[in-house]
């Protein structure tokens, strides 16, 4: 078998699942090389949930991995310098590797290992930033485009995530011919399986009433007060919303209820950070999931391909790097505009008029997210390993 290895910082609950699928598969033999060092795995502390997380599902199972030795005098993948790993262009050798994989290139030793395997073996990339954020021409823009011609200098192909991500690759020097398509994906069958209620059984919400669901960081770039104003001024008594998450705003959420009328406040619910082997409960208890990113760097939100899998229809934001791939207006959700709270309303309220839609929306949602899967991301992979290294 071909020998792919794959450089990233630490393990996820969204990579786990392909590495194990792509070692399972036999078709290619892959090696993880876990860069930011075993400390990731003691330091459990989100920032942006602000709490320690323990992911539930495995993250290491079903595949090869090493965590390679980092000298960072700060370790993290926040910064270039977090990630300092002298043996791992040597450990990649040593294993015979006869392609790379590299997520994410602002990292020292990431930067150096593109440079180093460059005309040796195949190099691929893997990375979802968009140009959804890229307003102005200035002197950073331009520095920015000089540095990012520089680094795919390095790259042969590039693993591209969805048509947001494809125009960015476009525009920073990479031909059509070296880009290829591997969706952005979760573990659909994880989402897909379940049929429970239970959430809206302990909330005892009305099987007949509307249940908005967010989920995620209670953060700036996701916009949740947005949401929190338009349900307010929607002023339906047969709607709920659901917050699900924490984060720096949450306080300042939780303080604008208190203030609120106790007919609208007993229809607002807060809940803690749910794990991964609860989502699926999560989700399939609401009737909608909604995305109201403004970003900067929203560059796909996985979050809609859970809510979709689980067969619910999505209000996102065009600021969403997924919306233009994932939502087809009033088929299985809608768009709105960024930020702008009549354009929200708009959107919610369209599905309250619809209410006896939302069902077969929901089924068109999960039927339309079956392509993105780690099936195709693991077929993409092995065609290029056979065809190009």
């Amino acid at each position: 078998m071909k020998k792919l290895a794959i450089i990233t910082t630490h393990p996820i609950q969204y990579n786990a699942p392909l590495f194990e699928m792509l070692s399972q598969r036999g078709v290619i033999k892959i090696k993880v090389f876990y860069t930011w060092g075993e400390s990731v795995m003691h330091n459990k502390y989100d920032p942006g949930f602000k709490k320690i997380i323990n992911w539930d599902i495995p993250l290491l199972n079903g595949y090869e991995y090493e965590f390679i030795n980092n000298i960072s005098k700060n370790p993290g993948s926040n910064h270039f310098n977090g990630i300092v790993n002298p043996t791992l262009i040597n450990d990649i050798e040593k294993w015979g590797a006869e392609g790379i994989l590299v997520f994410g290139w602002n990292f020292r030793s990431h930067l150096k290992c593109l440079k180093y395997f460059s005309k040796k073996i195949p190099v691929f990339f893997r990375g979802d930033s968009t140009l959804l954020d890229d307003r102005k021409l200035n002197i950073k823009s331009i520095l920015k485009k000089f540095i990012l011609n520089y680094v795919y200098k390095h790259v042969d192909y590039v693993f591209f995530v969805g048509t947001e991500n494809k125009k960015y690759y476009l525009k920073y020097g990479l031909k059509e011919s070296q880009l290829i398509f591997a969706p952005h994906a979760i573990d659909n069958n994880r989402f897909k399986e379940n049929n429970s209620d239970t959430f809206r059984e302990e909330l005892k919400i009305s099987k007949s009433d509307i249940i908005f669901l967010f989920a995620g960081k209670l953060e700036f770039k996701k916009n949740p007060l947005l949401l929190l104003n338009a349900f307010i001024e929607l002023r339906n008594q047969n709607i709920h919303l659901i917050f699900v998450g924490n984060g720096e705003l949450e306080e300042e959420l939780k303080m604008k209820c208190i203030g609120l009328d106790k007919s609208i406040q007993k229809r607002i619910t807060f809940i803690d950070f749910q794990n991964q082997q609860k989502m699926p409960l999560v989700y399939k208890s609401a009737d909608i999931f909604i995305l109201p990113s403004q970003g900067p760097n929203e560059t796909w939100g996985l979050a809609v391909n859970e809510a979709m899998a689980s067969g619910i229809p999505v209000i996102a934001s065009d600021r969403c790097g997924c919306s233009s791939d994932l939502i087809e207006n009033y088929k299985n959700g809608v768009i709105f505009k960024t930020n702008n709270l009549e354009s929200l309303k708009d959107a919610m309220i369209f599905m309250i008029l619809q209410k006896d839609r939302i069902k077969s929306m929901g089924k068109y949602a999960q039927m339309s997210i079956e392509k993105w899967s780690f099936e195709n991301i693991s077929l993409a992979i092995e065609s290029i390993m056979y065809s190009k290294s």
